[in-house]
């Protein structure tokens, strides 16, 4: 744990309640694959706020937002059969992670899961338009439900596979109830940082980096105070790390996109041990399973 979640959580025991220290907000987070020289890849990126649900280092992705419930046009699974998929939660809640992921992945990356109809995305998204659409977007001068009314597009939530859910810990002064999601790039189009926010971002193996976990490289490459000299685990959530163990252990995006898996709400607990505090997750009872299938 970093000196902030370690200091939240010595407060949080001292207390002695030990109920959660706030209400849960829903965040989405999409994992972008593709095939590479050493195993499949992910898109990484760095997160300058150090409360991000999503880690210093992780997946696109974001907070739901209040205007994520506007009116939006739907090609693909409904609300209704999202929040199945996510085990039964609230119809809202689910809708809202949906709109959430596919927002926050064309605010951050530029990669946008919509198209004019049913079986067509849009193409080359990187034209000077569209990052300025991004950045009226990210600055909410502009609704996401506008900007593709403006296009004649609706979401391709049919492109997204849901992964699982991971939950802050109690003790966290923000908790977040986030959603994962797994897409392969539309054709045509590539991922490129939102010009105004955008640090560091790139195709990242994952085999790589689990074959090295104490490995410190990540974050000097990043080269930001907050990342020198920290490991991989050190940089991400507990979430992102089963996520690129699982991605390290797949071949194929085919393989890895169409396995079916339980949608599962997870939780790293705290833990005491040798004197220090632990974030300490224990895998569903088909997880090494899963593991020694490749998945």
């Amino acid at each position: 744990m970093s000196s902030r979640e370690t200091a939240a959580a010595r407060a949080w025991l001292e207390e002695g309640e030990q109920v959660p220290s706030c209400p849960l907000r829903t965040a989405a987070s999409v994992v972008y694959t593709r095939e590479g020289e050493d195993g499949l890849e992910t898109f990484l990126t760095y997160r300058p706020t150090p409360a991000s649900p999503l880690g210093r280092v992780g997946f696109p992705g974001g907070v739901v937002e209040p205007r994520d419930g506007e009116p939006i046009g739907w090609y693909g699974p409904t609300p209704e059969q999202w929040a199945q998929k996510f085990g039964g939660e609230d119809l809202s809640l689910a809708r809202g992670a949906v709109v959430a992921a596919i927002r926050e992945s064309f605010e951050e990356i530029g990669i946008l899961l919509a198209g004019p109809d049913q079986l067509a995305t849009v193409e080359h998204n990187e034209a000077s338009e569209t990052m300025a659409s991004r950045e009226a977007v990210a600055g909410q001068e502009l609704s996401f439900a506008d900007h593709l009314r403006r296009g004649g597009l609706k979401l391709r939530t049919d492109l997204l596979k849901p992964l699982g859910r991971w939950q802050s810990p109690d003790f966290s002064h923000r908790r977040f109830d986030t959603h994962y999601f797994a897409a392969a790039v539309p054709v045509g189009q590539r991922a490129r940082l939102l010009g105004s926010k955008g640090v560091w971002g790139r195709w990242v193996s994952a085999r790589a980096l689990m074959r090295d976990p104490e490995s410190t490289a990540l974050g000097e490459e990043i080269e930001t105070p907050e990342t020198r000299g920290q490991r991989v685990a050190d940089l991400v959530t507990p979430g992102c790390l089963c996520l690129l163990e699982s991605l390290s252990r797949c071949e194929t995006t085919v393989a890895f996109l169409t396995r079916k898996r339980p949608v599962r709400v997870k939780k790293a607990e705290l833990v005491r041990a040798e004197g220090g505090l632990f974030l300490e997750f224990t895998p569903p009872p088909d997880f090494s399973r899963a593991r020694e299938k490749g998945a």
